[in-house]
């Protein structure tokens, strides 16, 4: 398969999720995996996961006069509402999608030297902590009481985190190159590099690898491409 490779790095575009009324702040403390009330001082990093403890998005969380935003990629924004709406029952607060606003990140190239996962390694439906230790104690509250996705999530936490699959930030001189190295390890249904851009000296990419790749003798064996795992 013929890969091209982009020749400047493509914009992200974010949506927004606007969460108002009296129970605003109880109802995502119950959805969110971050404590709500952070973000009255400041915007924090959340996520909203799927009950199973998959990753749906991460969000960048705020509050408003009268409730919260949640700015999550707009890819994702869709998804995301209705993930909302599945547990928004019996609640005194409305969720309303704002289609337009500012978010974190406005290019790939920010998003890549962040180590930050978005769309393509969401896409995945990993565990937070595939993309590594940072992204979960910056993203969950352990200490904030239930929220939906929980259990895996602090199970998986307290047992030391040992996924199969964990994101990588990668250099090499082709994007062919890349996703060669990131195949050259793991069942044969692998994920493919994610996130992308192409600079003077070739390419670098996130993309989410099997945990075998990242073994110290096989890093040793790799020709062209560096690989190194997200902390």
């Amino acid at each position: 398969m013929t890969r091209t490779l982009p020749t400047e790095p493509a914009p992200i575009a974010w949506s927004a999720i606007d969460v108002r009324g009296d129970e605003a702040g109880g109802f995502l403390q119950s959805q969110l995996s971050q404590d709500v009330a952070r973000a009255r001082d400041e915007e924090v990093w959340t996520l909203l996961l799927q009950p199973d403890g998959a990753v749906l998005t991460s969000g960048w969380l705020g509050s408003l006069d009268d409730g919260y935003r949640v700015t999550v990629p707009r890819a994702l924004a869709a998804a995301s509402l209705e993930r909302l709406r599945r547990f928004h029952r019996r609640v005194h607060c409305t969720l309303e999608l704002v289609s337009t606003v500012p978010g974190p990140f406005a290019t790939r190239t920010a998003q890549i030297d962040a180590r930050w996962p978005l769309e393509g390694e969401y896409a995945l439906a990993l565990a937070p902590q595939s993309y590594g230790r940072h992204f979960v104690e910056t993203t969950v509250s352990f200490e904030k009481g239930c929220f939906t996705g929980q259990e895996l999530v602090g199970r998986l936490d307290a047992r030391g985190a040992n996924v199969p699959w964990r994101l990588a930030y990668l250099e090499g001189p082709t994007l062919e190159r890349v996703a060669d190295t990131v195949a050259s390890r793991g069942p044969a249904s692998h994920p493919a590099v994610t996130t992308w851009e192409a600079v003077a000296e070739g390419v670098r990419a996130l993309a989410v690898v099997h945990r075998t790749l990242l073994e110290p003798a096989h890093l040793a064996s790799l020709e062209g491409v560096t690989v190194t795992p997200v902390p």
